[in-house]
């Protein structure tokens, strides 16, 4: 029997789901957000689907919006990369957002979040503490999952040679931008010690870095008015 001929297979492979992003905020960032999470006093349990021994809102959301704004703007890049559409820039992905919310996360012993989704059109989690017990609890760790204080996201369901999973034990000042329809969660752990992370979502209705100028200007307006008013 003569040897088959080998023939050249073209063929092309497509990218598939959503787009996780890991990043990592600078130090002075970190702290800035620590600050912020250990001075307010606005209760946000009730907004939220985990058993988390503390959940806070901010006071103030708009000094972060620089920081938000090339955030967003990295994750468009990265979005054009991921799956460019036919005639598209980085541009077509950079979308107009709005900051809806912000909180933090205080997480004590036993404490998790369920799996879940968030509102909006993208979510993120900044991780601002990870003492040193957790560290050494996830070290020991001979499990399969993501581990005591670790995270999992997931999308879609098939056999063992899909990917249908991220998992990640992330480290101080760790970032992930994700979409919000994204499902997530977070395990509890054992140690003694309260682990501090800063979560968020934006709406697409308009551009972070043009709500602060909006804002300015509205304030400005309302000063105007004010003044008229007071002569």
């Amino acid at each position: 029997m003569s040897e088959q001929k080998k023939f050249k297979i073209e063929y092309q492979m497509f990218r598939w789901g959503p787009l996780l992003v890991k990043t990592k905020i600078s130090e002075e960032l970190r702290l800035k957000f620590l600050s912020e999470a250990e001075a307010s006093t606005e209760n946000f349990e009730s907004k939220l689907a985990g058993v988390v021994n503390k959940e806070v809102g901010f006071r103030d959301k708009k000094m972060f919006l620089p920081f938000f704004n090339q955030m967003f703007n990295m994750y468009a890049d990265a979005q054009f990369k991921w799956s460019p559409e036919v005639g598209s820039t980085p541009e077509t992905f950079k979308e107009q957002y709005t900051l809806d919310s912000l909180w933090a996360n205080f997480q004590r012993p036993g404490d998790f979040n369920p799996p879940h989704d968030h509102g909006g059109a993208l979510s993120w989690v900044i991780y601002l503490t990870m003492p040193e017990a957790l560290k050494e609890e996830r070290a020991a760790y001979k499990g399969r999952s993501a581990g005591p204080g670790g995270i999992t996201f997931i999308y879609g369901e098939g056999p063992r040679t899909y990917i249908t999973h991220h998992s990640d034990f992330p480290k101080e000042g760790d970032m992930f931008i994700f979409p919000a329809s994204l499902k997530h969660w977070v395990f509890p752990f054992k140690s003694d010690c309260t682990r501090v992370s800063v979560s968020g979502n934006v709406s697409d209705s308009l551009k972070i870095k043009n709500l602060k100028k909006k804002g300015e200007k509205d304030e400005q307006s309302n000063s105007e008015t004010s003044n008229k008013k007071t002569v």
